[in-house]
């Protein structure tokens, strides 16, 4: 594992925790508790593997998917961000709505939605940056 791999889990862990922490937990706390759909005290150490394992896979996978030119890091990251952030909506928001007892689905698919946009907004060009190839 090289520098740039590291870098990328760096830049998919480090933003991901504090806005998934802040955001389910503190921000839209009220929110989560009208859906009723957490338990009384979440289990972090489980979301923190989650973003773990999450941060190592997607950090292995960038650079056999997406540009590394150094000129060209966006187009990586729109495509990390479309691919990925788009899967991230196929794994945590439509199953959960599916599946869970809520008390708004529409309400469960807005709100997560919308976190999964931004997380991915934040992390995909990071990521881009942190295995772009040096000049």
């Amino acid at each position: 594992m090289d520098k740039a791999f590291w870098l990328g889990f760096a830049a998919y862990l480090l933003p991901t925790f504090p806005l998934g922490y802040v955001w389910h937990l503190k921000l839209f706390r009220g929110s989560y508790e009208r859906l009723d759909i957490f338990r009384d005290e979440v289990i972090i150490p489980f979301g923190i593997l989650s973003m773990v394992i999450q941060g190592l896979v997607f950090s292995w996978c960038y650079p056999r998917l997406f540009t590394t030119a150094h000129d060209d890091w966006w187009k990586g990251a729109l495509g990390f961000g479309l691919v990925f952030g788009g899967l991230a909506f196929s794994f945590a928001v439509l199953p959960v709505a599916a599946k869970y007892r809520m008390t708004s689905v529409d309400d469960f698919v807005r709100i997560e939605t919308l976190f999964t946009v931004l997380q991915f907004g934040i992390v995909a060009p990071l990521i881009a940056l942190a295995h772009r190839q040096p000049l």
